[in-house]
């Protein structure tokens, strides 16, 4: 008997069992998305890409020129962790460069490139 109490004070203590209004229930999807707030990523901006061969790489000097495969004009890629997610355009901010989105590549897309 003494066991049943023990019990029945058990579960009116839980927050979830006893109705209380200003009591919530432990929250698993808001704890989940606190974590991953706080997860790290690396952006960055890729202005182009180029391919070339070792002899080139060691003859580059200061003042060398490395042509990229973009035209000048086109959109910057916007990477988090090396998948793009957006495209946009050179900014100055505070003295500083800045990327403003034009495009950004669709959740599921987003999803889908992980």
């Amino acid at each position: 008997m003494a066991n049943t109490a023990l019990e029945e004070d058990t579960l009116q203590a839980d927050p979830s069992q006893a109705g209380d209004p200003a009591q919530k229930p432990f929250d698993q999807e808001a704890m989940n998305t606190r974590v991953l707030e706080n997860i790290p990523v690396t952006i960055s901006v890729e202005v182009g890409r180029a391919v070339i061969k070792i002899s080139d790489l060691l003859r580059l000097t200061q003042g060398s020129v490395v042509e990229l495969d973009r035209i000048a004009g086109e959109p910057l890629d916007l990477l988090i962790n090396n998948v793009v997610v957006a495209q946009g355009e050179v900014v100055l901010v505070n003295d500083r460069y800045g990327i403003r989105l034009t495009r950004v590549v669709s959740a599921a897309q987003r999803i889908k490139n992980l």
